[in-house]
């Protein structure tokens, strides 16, 4: 048996890591993945990511803020599960911080109420009140809403 796997040059992987770049933004962690992926040795995957952060293809907070926005207008993930998900890209505090505030909090609101609207119609065929309240928190829980929005408006919800 033998290696079908393509090998690449330095020169190559660049070019081919440039377009991937310009397609998405991307992070750190997923070019250096890629790279692994591409069997390139830790000097070379050195060298790629230092040409891309030069060249401006490669942006973490850049990146952050871009995920964050679309994240949030696109899944309607909440700020937890946006950064939970930024967490387990490697993402550094301060960018993970200004990602959030790519969120305008009156939005942000007006989304959790749509959301919750939404969800509760939803709900219809559940007769029991405590397992119609675990359903709706479960649901936003899970998109990343925080729990005090959550319980509040269950508390105030009228059936």
């Amino acid at each position: 048996m033998y290696d079908t796997h393509k090998t690449y040059s330095v020169e190559e992987a660049k070019r081919k890591l440039e377009k991937y770049c310009v397609y998405q933004e991307r992070c750190h962690h997923d070019v250096n993945k890629k790279l692994r992926e591409m069997r390139m040795i830790p000097e070379a995957i050195d060298e790629v990511i230092g040409h891309l952060l030069e060249h401006n293809f490669l942006n973490e907070t850049r990146f952050a803020q871009a995920f964050a926005r679309g994240k949030f207008r696109q899944k309607k993930w909440g700020r937890n599960r946006i950064t939970r998900e930024l967490k387990m890209r490697h993402i550094s505090a301060y960018n993970l911080k200004l990602a959030l505030k790519e969120i305008p909090q009156g939005e942000y609101e007006a989304t959790f109420e749509t959301l919750f609207d939404k969800r509760v119609s939803q709900v219809t065929g559940e007769t029991n009140i405590q397992k119609k309240r675990k359903k709706i928190a479960d649901y936003l829980l899970y998109r990343g809403w925080e729990s005090a929005m959550i319980y509040e408006k269950l508390r105030d919800l009228k059936y």
